[in-house]
């Protein structure tokens, strides 16, 4: 897919991944629906007009079904159709299984993988119907391979692989692609906070030795909406923390 001219829809967008995500669409000649739940500020809707594309900012929790739906209607009735959906937003609530209670583990469920369910049903009707799409769904490797302290966060994400999967097959005959991204380390405000003595023993299972950036996923997105032969994968953007035989 030429992806310039084309309209995204980028959840959780207003800060971290997401805008380096929709910085990068826009760059390659993208239009953008930024989306958050609070509202969004028109300093980041200016900065990605910067790049010649046009933008628009839609608030909304992605956790109801009907105001996902509404989202996308208005995405489509300002730009046209949304052609590529990146399933970005997620939060964390980590804790130990013996300390986690059944709210930090909904939570997660609820943001994390019943968020992309809601926003890839309405989007995979519209994008059915034009016979073309891109979902791009982002994960972690810790979906692959687990983490201490994070069972709920692990679930959410293995959940989005194998959802992500299954919606590759059952669409792929209307010539849309269903793709996953799972960064490993990336350096956001979530790593900021750790200790020196933490970054240097997580570096240290990281082949590259270092934090991988936000463009890194970013430029991984864009590969994949503008690659019509990729569907149903998993792209590990970690430096080499998890290597497939």
């Amino acid at each position: 897919m030429n992806i310039q001219g084309k309209n995204v829809f980028v959840t959780g967008s207003t800060r971290g991944l997401g805008k380096a995500i929709a910085l990068a669409f826009a760059e390659a000649g993208a239009n953008i629906v930024l989306n958050g739940r609070k509202e969004i500020s028109e300093e980041l809707i200016n900065e990605i007009k910067a790049y010649g594309v046009n933008c628009i900012g839609i608030s909304g929790d992605i956790i109801d079904f009907d105001t996902a739906g509404k989202m996308l209607e208005e995405a489509e009735n300002s730009l046209g159709s949304v052609d590529i959906l990146v399933n970005n937003a997620g939060v964390t609530k980590d804790k130990l299984l013996l300390r986690m209670s059944p709210e930090d583990f909904e939570q997660c469920i609820q943001i994390n993988l019943n968020g992309t369910f809601n926003m890839t049903q309405h989007a995979i009707k519209r994008m059915m119907k034009r016979r073309s799409g891109r979902i791009i769904n982002i994960s972690s490797v810790v979906g692959l391979i687990g983490n201490v302290g994070q069972a709920n966060y692990a679930a959410s994400k293995a959940g989005i692989i194998g959802f992500s999967k299954s919606v590759a097959r059952e669409a792929a005959a209307r010539g849309i692609t269903c793709n996953v991204i799972a960064p490993g380390f990336i350096e956001t405000e979530m790593t900021d906070v750790l200790s020196d003595k933490i970054k240097e023993q997580t570096k240290s299972q990281i082949p590259l030795q270092c934090y991988g950036q936000a463009e890194d996923v970013a430029k991984a997105a864009v590969f994949l909406a503008e690659s019509p032969y990729i569907t149903g994968q998993v792209l590990n953007v970690d430096g080499g923390l998890v290597m497939h035989g």
